[in-house]
C-alpha cells in the first residue's frame, strides 16, 4: 500500500462512523466522476434534450439497419474508455 493510501486509510479509520459514510459517498462521486469526464461525448447524457436527441438517432439507425450485437456494442465501449 502507497503511503497517501496508508495516510487516507489512517484518516478515514479515525473518522466517527457517520462521517466515514460521508467520505465513502463523496470517493464514489470523484469515482464517477473522473469516469464521466473521461468518457466520449457520445456516451454521456447531459439533459432531457440531449437523451431525447440521442434516442431518436439510435430509433433513426435501428430503421437503417446500422446495427449491432450487444456484444459488438460493449466491445466498442470498453475500447473507447481504454
Amino acid at each position: 500500500m502507497s503511503i497517501q493510501k496508508q495516510e487516507l486509510y489512517n484518516i478515514i479509520e479515525s473518522l466517527p462512523e457517520e462521517l466515514s459514510s460521508k467520505v465513502m459517498e463523496y470517493i464514489e462521486y470523484l469515482k464517477f466522476a473522473s469516469i464521466t469526464d473521461n468518457a466520449p461525448e457520445d456516451l454521456i447524457i447531459k439533459d432531457k434534450d440531449d437523451l431525447k436527441k440521442k434516442l431518436e438517432k439510435g430509433i433513426q439507425d435501428t430503421e437503417n439497419g446500422n446495427v449491432c450485437s450487444v456484444d459488438e456494442a460493449f466491445s466498442e465501449i470498453e475500447e473507447m474508455l481504454n
